[in-house]
């Protein structure tokens, strides 16, 4: 027999202490890279101020994700749960299309 005590009780409050289940460890939502593809068409000004303007980088660091862009053929803006990422990743496209831009940007797990 399960022998409680007052303070069983008031640990665990509403019930019992046999009864009540301890929930599982909270499982961390996976992680999404926004990644930009290179193109020949689209500015490199216009990717830097896009990378300022959307995701509020600073003008060194959203130069240095346009060079590597321009250089390696894709970058990474950002790594975010899957609805953010979805969200500035479509921000991303209708901003180039606002300007008539081709630029490209996808979403891929890390």
């Amino acid at each position: 027999m399960n022998k409680t005590t007052d303070n069983d009780y008031l640990r665990h409050p509403g019930g019992s202490p046999a009864t009540e289940t301890v929930p599982p460890e909270a499982k961390r939502p996976s992680l999404y890279r926004v990644v930009l593809i290179n193109d020949d068409y689209t500015p490199m000004e216009f990717v830097v101020q896009m990378l300022q303007k959307l995701f509020g980088y600073g003008r060194e660091k959203a130069t240095r994700i346009m060079l590597e862009v321009h250089m390696k053929g894709r970058g990474v803006c950002g790594v975010f749960a899957f609805e953010i990422a979805e969200t500035r990743a479509a921000q991303v496209l209708e901003y180039a299309r606002r300007y008539e831009h081709p630029l490209a940007c996808v979403v891929e797990k890390v």
